[in-house]
């Protein structure tokens, strides 16, 4: 097993939603057990490490989000034994295993939280979470007007005049970050993980954690205070104090050999971003500009530079990101009209609110791009983060019945007029093309319960087992691609990228050096004119070439 102490500068990492991966078991949702039997099929993906979103015990209100024991596996996924099992079969094939860290909030489930509502008003007990005292003559308005981020207020009384934050959903209660013995705990989870040899975490919310509700009266802030500022002044997002938080976490980390390490999702101005990835912290943190980006060739160098620049000024590497669960599938995303970011969110929004029939999604056209989209990505110097079921080219399930959707997004916010959810790009995976089982092989095939999130019929053509018998497939696409990458790009251990002569206007391109002493050049054109390709070895293109010239929406790899 490869044990270098940088794996995860350059690794593939695969993220595994378990509730949608593999049903072991028949109950209709994704287990331990389930990631085990497939990972034969992740070695063969060529990926380093997996990321495993959470698997606690938790109520599944927010999709796991919610966690209700920090060491321990939820009943309905498998026990620890079998967390057991599945990372010791993870090493044997070389694959690391990185998990999924929640500290803003507990679910209120949470043995604390539950001895907090029992406890009194300034207990130990209320101290270990964010609670205050209602306005009105007996606390019966919120502290404040702040909204939760996912709809409705962010306050919840619990009926003695005290109310509680949660930035998330109800059941989720932020934490006090303030109170040392909540530090303290966590270091307990981060060594409880890593003793049973967890290599990574991956940290949710990370930019929230430390909270200011002291420095002014809680009524004088502004009901929705501004996000992405960097002078620290927000009193709910990415403050200055949160880093101490995560230099106490790198000393945990430093306690292992190789050190662990973190990847913070903090969505955060880009000139903050840097901070978290720090060597003194957390070493990475998600470059979510470039999942953000729409088709324009602009958009995606302005993601690539900041990421590289973030990257640069941290002493780290960067992620490089299309999908993941909180964000529509990428497919989709290039497969609707394109339009300036802002816009396009609230173009898919719409689209995903009206089940897919707002706008025409051309798949053929969003299958091109994601296959351009995988070669301008994977060569880029940094680590790149796959989501489950990207290899397979699925698309976004936008007519998911409203009574079906379990997103809080969807169950908090007026049907029609706000947000469909998450739910799309979390639906079981289809493995066989053969529904006999009516799950496309997610669950076994004796009898079984449905599963969680229903699946369309047009998964069948999707499903892994035909694409693995289909040289053309978007699989198939993806295992030459990523074999590519680890024997002649990563092999390298260097990241160092050229902007290439013809990058400019409608074309990204870029050189990279070559395990083989070669020098990579990659090529993605955004426009309708074909590109005149330079001299040398195709490594591969995302689409047939023909007359020597790169068509528009394809991305090619030449080696000179």
């Amino acid at each position: 097993m490869n044990m270098h102490e940088d794996w995860w500068k350059q690794a593939v990492v695969y993220q595994v939603y378990p509730r949608s991966f593999r049903d072991s078991n028949g109950d209709g949702i994704g287990d331990i057990k389930g990631i085990t039997e497939r990972m034969g099929y992740l070695s063969a993906l060529g990926i380093d490490a997996i990321w495993l979103s959470p698997f606690y015990p938790s109520p599944l209100v927010d999709g796991g989000y919610d966690v209700a024991d920090y060491r321990d596996v939820d009943p309905r996924l498998g026990t620890l034994a079998d967390l057991d099992e599945m990372i010791a079969a993870a090493h044997a094939a070389d694959i690391k295993v990185v998990v999924d860290i929640v500290p803003n909030h507990t679910s209120t489930e949470h043995e604390w939280f539950r001895a907090a509502l029992a406890a009194a008003p300034g207990s130990p007990e209320r101290a270990r979470y964010i609670f205050r005292h209602g306005r009105g003559e007996h606390g019966e308005l919120p502290p404040n007007g702040w909204k939760s981020t996912f709809g409705g207020p962010a306050w919840e009384p619990v009926g003695d005049g005290e109310w509680y934050l949660h930035l998330f959903a109800v059941e989720q209660a932020d934490l006090n970050w303030k109170n040392p013995e909540v530090h303290e705990d966590f270091k307990r989870t981060l060594r409880f993980w890593a003793d049973r040899g967890v290599d990574g975490f991956r940290v949710d919310v990370a930019h929230a954690l430390a909270k200011d509700l002291e420095s002014r009266p809680l009524e004088d802030w502004p009901d929705e205070p501004e996000q992405g500022v960097i002078d620290g002044e927000n009193p709910l997002w990415d403050r200055p104090e949160v880093h101490e938080i995560y230099r106490e976490w790198r000393e945990v980390f430093n306690e292992y050999t190789p050190a662990r390490f973190a990847v913070a999702e903090a969505w955060v101005h880009p000139d903050h971003q840097w901070m978290y990835a720090s060597p003194d912290e957390l070493g990475q943190v998600f470059n979510f500009e470039f999942s953000k980006m729409d088709w324009f060739a602009d958009r995606f160098r302005l993601a690539i530079e900041e990421g590289l620049a973030s990257a640069a000024r941290s002493h780290s590497t960067t992620t490089w990101v299309l999908s993941n669960h909180d964000l529509p599938r990428h497919p989709t995303r290039f497969a609707l009209p394109q339009v300036p970011s802002r816009v396009h969110h609230q173009l898919v929004n719409d689209w995903l609110l009206r089940d897919g029939t707002t706008y025409i999604e051309d798949r053929e056209l969003g299958t091109r791009r994601a296959r351009a989209a995988l070669l301008m990505e994977l060569a880029l110097p940094g680590s790149v983060y796959l989501y489950q079921g990207e290899e397979l080219g699925l698309f976004e399930v936008a007519d998911i019945p409203w009574d079906a959707l379990e997103d809080p997004q969807a169950q908090m916010t007026a049907h029609g007029d706000a947000l469909k959810g998450r739910d799309g790009c979390r639906v079981p995976l289809p493995w066989t093309a053969d529904d006999a089982t009516g799950a496309f092989g997610f669950s076994i095939p004796a009898e079984h319960a449905a599963p969680h999130l229903p699946q369309p019929a047009w998964f069948q053509g999707f499903a892994a087992d035909a694409e693995e018998r289909d040289d053309a497939s978007m699989l198939s696409f993806y295992r030459r691609a990523l074999a590519l990458r680890s024997q002649l790009i990563a092999a390298t251990g260097s990241t160092e990228l050229t902007w290439a002569p013809d990058n400019g206007g409608e074309v990204i391109a870029y050189e990279r050096p070559l395990a083989d002493g070669r020098t990579l050049t990659s090529i993605t054109n955004f426009g309708a004119a074909p590109v005149s390709l330079p001299e040398g070895e195709v490594l591969l293109a995302s689409t047939p070439l023909a007359d020597d010239t790169l068509p528009q929406d394809a991305s090619v790899w030449i080696a000179r």
